[in-house]
Formats: C-alpha cells, sequence, structure tokens
C-alpha cells in the first residue's frame, strides 16, 4: 500500500467555489490541526461508520496512535471531496482515480481536466436521463386525461374516490 497525496490548495478551491454562498469566506482552517473521528462526523453529519468504510476503501489513510485515528488537514479536505463527489453521482473507483492523480501531476491540472471530463459526461447523462423521464411524464398525462375523459365520459368524476 502507499499513501496518496491530495493537493489540498486544488481540492480546497474546487469544493469552496460550490459550497459557499456567494460573498461569504470559507471558514479558514488550520492546516497542522488534527481532527478525531468524531470531529468530522460531527462536521460532515456523518457516522463514524462511513468515514471508516472511506478508509477501508483506501480513500483516506488517518494517522494511528494506539487504536486512536488521527485526520489530518488534508484527510478532512479529502473526506469533504469524497462526500461532494458522492453526491454529484461519482463512483468511488472515479473518487479514487481523481484523488490519486495528483500523484502523477502535483500542479493539479490533470486532476482539474479529468475532473471537468467526468463532470461533462455526468452532465450528458443526466440530461439523457431527464429527457427520458420528461418524455415518460409526457406519456402519464396523456393516461391520465384519457381516463379522466373516459370517467366524465361515463358521469364520474375523476378526482372522487
Amino acid at each position: 500500500m502507499f499513501d496518496v497525496y491530495v493537493n489540498v490548495n486544488y481540492m480546497v478551491s474546487i469544493m469552496t467555489v460550490a459550497a459557499i454562498p456567494s460573498g461569504q469566506m470559507p471558514p479558514s482552517r488550520d492546516p497542522q490541526r488534527i481532527y478525531s473521528i468524531a470531529e468530522l462526523s460531527r462536521e460532515f453529519a456523518i457516522t463514524p461508520r462511513t468515514i471508516r468504510f472511506y478508509e477501508d476503501e483506501g480513500l483516506i489513510k488517518p494517522r494511528r496512535q494506539g487504536t486512536m485515528r488521527l485526520y489530518t488537514a488534508g484527510d478532512r479536505t479529502r473526506l469533504s471531496w469524497i462526500l461532494r463527489g458522492k453526491r454529484l453521482g461519482f463512483s468511488l473507483a472515479e473518487i479514487r482515480e481523481l484523488l490519486d492523480l495528483y500523484q502523477v501531476d502535483r500542479t493539479g491540472i490533470q486532476q482539474l481536466r479529468e475532473l471537468l471530463r467526468r463532470s461533462q459526461l455526468h452532465i450528458v447523462d443526466l440530461e439523457r436521463k431527464r429527457a427520458d423521464l420528461d418524455q415518460h411524464i409526457g406519456e402519464f398525462r396523456q393516461v391520465e386525461a384519457q381516463v379522466s375523459a373516459e370517467l366524465r365520459q361515463r358521469g364520474i368524476d375523476p378526482e372522487s374516490d
């Protein structure tokens, strides 16, 4: 196994652009601060088990002091990206690949390009799904109109039970 470093500066800027309302500054974070699993659980409103799962998957790798896990600012940033990536619909494999790209290119350019490429692919997929849903909704509206008309023709109010 090997340690994976995340370019915190790039990941923080990506995360904060969409996460912070315009006109507000992100809370300052001490890069030397150490977080407990309980602190991160509270901050991100997730269970410690979720954090341990991401650790088991190799997405974060806290230091250990006995049985206690010690999370760095970089671990916190990675966790933030993991959770945002999941909300956006990225798979854990995609998230891992995006995070690991920093090992290949420490400027973060490849990370950003790949994030852009994958985001565009997700947008295309979501737009296709939305079109499919719009078509299905249209079909159900036609069924609804036909059935309502048939009930009215039979003297029955379609809205009554």
